[in-house]
């Protein structure tokens, strides 16, 4: 098969385009031909560039830490899978093998794509306990795509903020991939009063397009004035927020109401940002820090988005062999939305 391999970090030119032997699923395993990866800033580019120690990235590595593809092949013991089923897989998964629900795993967990084989292959094989089926009208780019950030902030807004039908909600960022996926979520599923604010006027813009209420460009107007102009004074309830800008967040911070919750899973734009203990005792206010997603979430993410519900924002689907290409793109505009690749396409 094909691969992407890193033998050293540095500049996108360490991605070195491979023949490999295909991968053999072991016990409780399965083996998916991959339609899709996804490349991201933090985890597939600072990755690349050794930026990212603290994770314990071993090489040599075939990055890339999603895929969504056709299964093909499948290890001992598994029966809940089938080949020619449609999946998706992400994230922190079981190191050594373990039975198809993982209930004898020995604990030993690690990222697909930086403690072992990623998405940016032909062939890539993962536990069968980490997979998750793909409905019929979910296409393998788009899938990629939510499995990669859509779980995250449902479990934000759903689970960690509890935003109601309703309520208030400010989403920074509101053109990235979090911050447009959390605008959808939170308008088209839970229901909620959406304010999206961006750094300029074409990406807050960009919030309205995907159902936001009101949008705020916080470079040419004051956000806080702005807030409490649309919720007569009220302020909002929920404040949804992954970039941690210095000097963006502690006026969004003052447009929390009463009982106010700020949730957040990211930080690249800080991470040490001043905030206004006043206003955080005397309003009452909860911060909740939470990465990751609940896999209970996953189907819901993938049913939404197969509906119509959640739209996600796909910049450029390039083969495999432009990996290299796609990371310097991604490092020269990280917020374009999503680059996809794609080992089909030769």
């Amino acid at each position: 098969m094909k691969a992407i391999v890193i033998r050293q970090f540095g500049a996108p030119d360490v991605m070195r385009y491979e023949d490999l032997p295909d991968p053999a699923p072991r016990r409780g395993e399965i083996r998916i031909v991959v339609h899709a990866a996804t490349v991201n800033r933090v985890l597939d580019v600072a990755v690349r560039r050794g930026e990212q120690a603290q994770r314990g990235v071993e090489l040599p590595l075939i990055p890339g830490v999603d895929c969504a593809g056709v299964i093909d092949a499948v290890g001992e013991g598994v029966t809940k899978w089938k080949a020619g089923d449609r999946v998706c897989a992400a994230g922190r998964m079981a190191l050594d093998p373990c039975d198809e629900n993982g209930s004898d795993a020995t604990g030993k967990t690690g990222m697909m794509g930086i403690k072992r084989p990623g998405g940016f292959a032909e062939k890539v094989c993962v536990p069968a306990v980490s997979a998750f089926a793909l409905p019929d009208g979910l296409g393998f780019h788009e899938a990629a795509v939510v499995m990669r950030h859509c779980p995250t902030a449902w479990n934000l807004l759903c689970n960690i903020a509890e935003l109601k039908a309703g309520e208030w909600v400010l989403i920074m960022g509101a053109s990235g991939n979090l911050g447009s996926v959390g605008i959808q979520i939170a308008k088209h599923v839970i229901g909620a009063k959406v304010i999206a604010t961006a750094g300029s006027r074409a990406r807050a813009d960009a919030g309205l397009e995907l159902g936001a209420d009101h949008a705020i460009d916080y470079s040419t107007q004051d956000l806080l004035a702005e807030v409490m102009r649309i919720t007569n004074g009220k302020g909002v309830n929920v404040l949804y927020d992954n970039i941690a800008n210095p000097d963006v967040l502690p006026q969004a911070f003052h447009a929390l109401g009463e009982g106010g919750r700020l949730v957040t899973a990211g930080a690249h734009g800080g991470p040490n940002v001043t905030i206004d203990f006043f206003h955080l005792y005397d309003k009452k206010i909860t911060i909740k820090g939470m990465p990751g997603a609940r896999d209970s979430d996953r189907p819901k993410c993938f049913a939404a988005a197969a509906d119509g519900k959640i739209r996600v924002r796909i910049a450029h689907v390039m083969p495999l062999s432009k990996a290299p290409e796609a990371h310097r793109m991604m490092e020269a505009d990280p917020g374009m939305g999503k680059i996809v690749l794609d080992p089909t396409m030769g």
